[in-house]
């Protein structure tokens, strides 16, 4: 049996901390092997094809493209870089050979680097280290090539690891260069250091088909897509093949096209053998993690654990006044085959039916996570309610467990006191501290992800919106004790109608709000924080009265303050264990579970 090697192909992963600009980097590789047509107008951040990825400049799913240098084939696949989808990150490793490492010039080795670095290591991949975002004014490259070092030996790096071919690259500049002060205009140098260090697949070609399906996509007319790498042999189009499940159990299907990636498109072929990247359809239940082997020899490729969730909520079908009005898909089965469906392709979610055929607890990684899917769902046109994310906790040698996240938090010095101040009755332990760079320092603290919850919008408003955090899944340690939750209460309506000045006005000296005028109210629903601990209930929708002395013209005269727009996260961040958001394909509102007010007060008094 020889081993055989495929020089003809390279398999990388770029992988880096959020706004790096990993997908710039796939932009300018794209863009300068003749990808595209001469006149070929090409967005910025093509890879980012999803709608919330464009408005976030985030990337969620990670995406396979190829791209041809000097006859070699260089696979490339785009991970995300927030923590949130460290599940998409960890499966797509086990399909490269090698991953680009991209650290920005200035902010340096990040909490999210370290993350996917750390998954990269451990595969025994040896990273190629892309320092981008040179020609940044503040950029300090020596520096940061140092701190990577560190954070190299920190993560148990081998010899091998540690002895890592460096690139310096400005991806939005679109070239890259051996040493800092080099002269040229293209990307040449970092082709070449794939082409150099990367190991080309090798493996038994002569042997059994052995293919693990790492990513799922889904088209409407041929269904699920499994993509993968051939680890072993060769695959046709047409044929016979086992596809064992995770549970070991085995079937037998018949493989109906077979695709390889071509620059941004899916090429049909024929047949594709060892180290392709390739996607393969006509397997109905096709699923992450399954291998696609011979009939003869059906064995398993072991796959990557992929971290368990962190949070967890309800999703409850709609029951709010205004249920059924502004929403396609409203019903308990609707959102049941919508969030089984989520499954198929999210490795790190998890769904659990209740008790109630109405409510469904569904459980991810973090804020983001959780909300990224409410959001999908809401622009596919479903409407539906969501409970406070409360965290998972678990038990170990009979003490209770809490996961627990590594916080950076990057201020100018100014801040620090106040956001220090803030994070301590959330139970953070500072476990380092930077000096500031260009007027900014680094703070760095362990704290129980439930302390996290809720702390984003103070932290913008504490810092005036210069503070930048990231935070990262750090392991579980034992419970830390109660953690206060919000100490202001809220602003509720108790009467159905429509927002008035008048009302408004009047209600806007008890707290802020969030309700405009001509917005439609309902009896139970959050229009404000109070300024007080408790709620209050107010009546926005108020008419003044009119009399032969009073106009109504007066009611222009009265000044309202600005009603604060809150977001999806910030709606979530918001609410407390009594209320829920009712998210609809137009409107994100809170209100209380209970919307009678006299129920309400009954069930406090009995608590």
């Amino acid at each position: 049996m020889e081993l055989f090697v495929r020089n003809d192909i390279r398999n990388i992963a770029i992988i880096a901390h959020v706004d790096h600009g990993k997908t710039t980097l796939v932009d300018a590789m794209l863009k300068q092997s003749q990808v595209f047509r001469e006149n070929q107008k090409v967005e910025e951040r093509i890879m980012d094809s999803n709608d919330l990825e464009k408005e976030r400049g985030i990337t969620i799913l990670s995406k396979n493209t190829s791209v041809f240098y000097n006859g070699v084939k260089i696979n490339i696949v785009d991970t995300p870089g927030h923590a949130d989808f460290g599940g998409e990150v960890e499966r797509v490793l086990k399909m490269v050979d090698s991953v680009l490492l991209v650290v920005d010039a200035y902010e340096g080795a990040m909490p999210q680097t370290k993350f996917v670095l750390k998954k990269a290591l451990e595969l025994e991949l040896k990273p190629i280290v892309v320092i981008n975002k040179i020609d940044k004014p503040n950029a300090r490259p020596e520096e940061v090539i140092n701190e990577v070092f560190d954070l190299f030996v920190e993560l148990g790096a081998d010899d091998e690891q540690l002895d890592f071919p460096i690139v310096y690259a400005s991806a939005k500049g679109a070239y890259a260069k051996y040493e800092v002060d080099d002269n040229n205009e293209d990307m040449k140098p970092l082709f070449d250091a794939v082409i150099k260090n990367v190991n080309a697949p090798s493996g038994y070609i002569d042997q059994p088909l052995q293919l693990l399906v790492t990513t799922i996509d889904y088209n409407e007319y041929v269904g699920r897509i499994g993509i993968g790498k051939i680890e072993r042999g060769e695959i046709s189009k047409n044929q016979q093949v086992a596809v064992i499940k995770r549970d070991g159990t085995k079937e037998n299907v018949k493989v109906a096209n077979l695709y390889v990636y071509n620059g941004l498109k899916k090429e049909e072929v024929v047949e594709a053998k060892l180290g392709d990247i390739v996607a393969v359809t006509g397997i109905p239940d096709i699923n992450i993690g399954e291998t696609i082997a011979d009939t003869s020899c059906a064995e398993a490729i072991p796959f990557v654990e992929i971290d368990e969730p962190t949070l967890s909520m309800n999703f409850i079908v709609n029951n709010s006044p205004f249920a059924g009005k502004e929403g396609d898909f409203v019903t308990s089965r609707q959102l049941r085959d919508r969030l089984f469906k989520e499954l198929e392709t999210n490795v790190s979610l998890r769904i659990k039916e209740t008790e109630s055929t109405d409510v469904f607890e569904v459980s991810g990684r973090g804020e983001l996570h959780l909300s990224i899917l409410i959001e999908t769902m809401r622009r596919e046109g479903y409407e539906f309610q969501v409970s406070k994310p409360t965290v998972i906790y678990h038990q170990e040698d009979g003490k209770r467990m809490e996961p627990i996240e590594y916080l950076t938090v990057d201020v100018p010095e100014e801040f620090m006191g106040v956001v220090m101040e803030k994070l301590g009755p959330r139970k953070a332990e500072m476990i380092n501290m930077t000096s500031a760079v260009n007027g900014y320092s680094r703070l760095e603290f362990e704290i129980p992800a439930r302390g996290l919850i809720g702390f984003r919008n103070e932290f913008m408003t504490d810092t005036k919106g210069n503070g930048i955090m990231n935070h990262v899944f750090n392991g579980y340690e034992e419970y830390k004790g109660e953690i206060p939750g919000r100490t202001r209460g809220s602003l509720v309506a108790f009467e159905e109608g429509e927002a008035i000045t008048y009302g408004l006005f009047n209600a806007q000296e008890r707290g802020k709000l969030f309700a405009k005028p001509g917005v439609p109210i309902y009896k139970g629903m959050v229009v404000g924080e109070c300024s007080r601990a408790d709620d209050i209930d107010v009546n926005v929708c108020k008419k003044k009265h009119l009399t032969n002395t009073r106009s109504s013209g007066a009611d222009e005269s009265l000044k309202l303050i600005p009603a604060i727009e809150m977001s999806l996260e910030q709606c979530l961040e918001f609410i407390a264990e009594d209320e829920l958001v009712e998210v609809t394909p137009e409107n994100i509102r809170m209100r209380k579970t209970i919307l009678d007010s006299t129920e309400r007060k009954r069930l406090s008094r009995r608590k």
